[in-house]
């Protein structure tokens, strides 16, 4: 048994997930909360990764969430979703893709839930994420890459 000494098996744990940083701004409270009109959303997303151990990895998402009548801001919710991933035996094109599309899909629940509780939280109605296609975005910034190491950027 001990004789069959072959390659690491492959193998993916979530170590743990956790909040990195949260949070929110009502610059324009209490005034704000007698406007009437519905606001202008816009949301801005983010994931990065890097090693934080031997086959431990921590992934990110950082989520921006603005929301604006006219000049005035309603609300500007930032959170940073995180977690701790133990990933063994990929080789690193595997990892590239464990790092950019099944981390982030593992962890964008936990995003969309903290940032939808810390707005109903601030008096507004929840906003609910839409779904993210993780993969699309890791293959865009693959090809974007790609490009810019071929001195042709888009």
């Amino acid at each position: 048994m001990a004789e069959e000494q072959q390659a690491p098996q492959m193998a993916f744990h979530v170590e743990k997930i956790y909040v990195k940083d949260l949070s929110l701004e009502v610059p324009n409270a209490p005034a704000i909360f007698l406007e009437r009109e519905m606001p202008q959303v816009s949301v801005e997303l983010g994931t990065q990764s890097n090693a934080v151990g031997e086959d431990a990895y921590e992934s990110l998402i950082k989520v921006t969430v603005t929301a604006s009548l006219g000049e005035k801001t309603m609300y500007l919710v930032e959170c940073e979703q995180a977690g701790i991933f133990r990933i063994v035996g990929l080789s690193q094109d595997q990892l590239a893709l464990a790092l950019g599309i099944g981390c982030p899909n593992i962890l964008f629940p936990y995003a969309r839930e903290a940032v939808a509780s810390t707005i109903m939280r601030a008096g507004f109605p929840p906003l609910q994420l839409d779904p993210v296609n993780f993969e699309a975005e890791f293959m865009l910034r693959q090809q974007q890459a790609a490009a810019e190491a071929q001195g042709g950027t888009h």
